[in-house]
């Protein structure tokens, strides 16, 4: 794929399929002590931050900003992000397409339309999405067809954009995508994800055997598709991950419990600041580390965890800074 960029499942701020393998090393802080700060005041940092990260030189970073302002539903930045859409970069025009489906910005609705003459397949099908989103009739269709293609990265798109079309009438083409031989393993994990994310209960024994998996990654991609299925048997599949040997599989059940409306992974992030877990690992290790430290303080939003979102907000790492910059969004919608 022309221009692509490779993003980690851990750096990513919501898991999009252009992985794996972040090449970011940046410094991390290592300081664990909370500075004062009601959410209210963080605010105007994080809006800085989230609009530096859109005129960043790094493509990966405009991504990532471009999924937290998604994800977080800040609509006031979406002018600019409109402008994204014409980005040299593909995963970048992919992320900022999707923001115009998901946050429903129907201003941007034609130069969407004209991106379906894009001539990367990742951009059309990311544009026939946003355009069924915003009222178009076509029922997702190009979306679905793309799901056979033999580039495994644009089949693997197509299902993650299947998951996330809400269009239960999807699931026949995605338990395919799920068994079909040719299917690699990102298209595989990513099909049960957005079946779960469908609300089909029947894949809840896919999703425990990537809970066990000997891969950590296995394991990582299983937490959040069982967060996205949020049935109970699944909440008490996540508890389980909790005590798993892997720190940054613990954070992201704690994340998706809390994201469940469930706090108990609260005392797991907050070992982050008050143990020695990140002893003996590396730049970045640590990146990670706290990006989903401060993405599981967005979704479990206690006074406890959210007392240190100033000092992540102040992390050498654009990525962490930006993942605390969604936490505080996401705390402030709560309040």
């Amino acid at each position: 794929m022309k221009n692509t960029i490779t993003l980690t499942a851990y750096a990513v701020i919501t898991c999009a399929v252009f992985i794996m393998g972040c090449h970011e090393s940046l410094q991390i802080q290592e300081t664990h002590t909370p500075t004062g700060g009601s959410i209210s005041e963080l605010l105007p940092e994080a809006e800085r931050i989230i609009q530096e990260g859109l005129s960043d030189g790094d493509p990966l970073i405009r991504t990532n900003t471009i999924e937290v302002i998604a994800a977080a539903k800040q609509v006031k930045f979406m002018p600019k992000v409109e402008g994204l859409l014409r980005d040299d970069f593909v995963p970048v025009r992919f992320a900022a397409i999707l923001a115009v489906g998901d946050l429903g910005y129907s201003p941007a609705k034609g130069s969407v339309e004209k991106l379906m003459e894009d001539e990367e397949e990742n951009v059309k099908i990311a544009a026939d999405y946003a355009l069924c989103k915003l009222g178009a009739s076509s029922g997702f269709e190009l979306v679905r067809k793309a799901v056979t293609n033999n580039n495994q990265t644009i089949r693997a798109n197509a299902v993650l954009l299947l998951g996330k079309s809400g269009d239960k009438n999807s699931l026949k083409v995605l338990y395919w995508a799920l068994r079909n031989k040719d299917s690699d393993d990102k298209v595989r994990l990513q099909a049960a994800e957005a079946i779960a994310r469908l609300g089909d209960e029947r894949i809840y024994p896919k999703l425990w055997a990537m809970l066990i998996s000997i891969y950590a990654d296995d394991r990582l991609m299983g937490v959040r598709a069982m967060g996205a299925l949020g049935v109970e048997e699944a909440k008490n599949a996540l508890i389980t991950k909790l005590d798993d040997d892997v720190l940054e599989v613990r954070l992201v059940a704690a994340e998706q419990l809390g994201m469940l409306g469930e706090t108990t992974g609260e005392a797991e992030v907050l070992k982050v600041f008050t143990k020695n877990l990140t002893s003996g690992l590396d730049k970045k290790e640590l990146e990670r580390v706290n990006t989903l430290t401060a993405l599981a303080i967005g979704q479990i939003r206690t006074t406890n965890l959210t007392k240190f979102l100033p000092q992540l907000l102040k992390n050498e790492s654009k990525l962490v800074r930006i993942a605390a910059a969604k936490a505080v969004f996401q705390c402030s919608a709560k309040n």
